[in-house]
């Protein structure tokens, strides 16, 4: 440790206490709860979303159709934002579930939001598909169905 980092009146000899100790303990103690509340937002939209489309069929084709998308897609995309937004909430296969949702955000991205009025829209779903990215890599934490299988095996 160089005497910059020091703290007022510590010395060279004594090891620094960590200042952030407490907020990562915090952190730590409630990353189950806090993980479900992240599963949760991330997939609200996805499942919300994905009903809608349910209900406004031939309206999201004709949509699609307009973006040089094939409507033939549209029950896919369905399964992807219902199916896929479930099993995030859930917590189960969530690993996949949200690889599938990160690539569904890059390619609506692509498909939907190019150009200067879609700037926003582009940047959330780039920004969404990193949380679905971050969730595939570390997984949905204790409070979830894949936990509770893990633990019963």
């Amino acid at each position: 440790m160089s005497h910059a980092e020091l703290s007022p009146g510590e010395d060279a000899g004594r090891p620094r206490a960590p200042v952030l100790d407490w907020e990562l303990a915090f952190l730590e103690r409630w990353a189950g709860p806090l993980l479900a509340l992240a599963r949760a937002m991330l997939a609200a939209i996805f499942v919300a979303e994905g009903y809608g489309k349910i209900t406004d069929f031939a309206d999201v084709g004709a949509y699609m159709t307009q973006h040089g998308v094939t409507p033939a897609l549209l029950p896919l995309v369905i399964l992807t934002e219902l199916g896929g937004g479930l099993l995030v909430l859930i917590g189960l296969k969530t690993r996949w579930a949200a690889i599938a949702l990160c690539g569904f955000c890059l390619l609506t991205a692509l498909f939907f939001h190019i150009g200067a009025d879609q700037a926003i829209e582009f940047k959330k779903n780039v920004a969404i598909a990193g949380g679905f990215l971050a969730l595939a890599a570390f997984g949905p934490g204790p409070w979830s169905v894949d936990a509770l299988r893990g633990r019963a095996r």
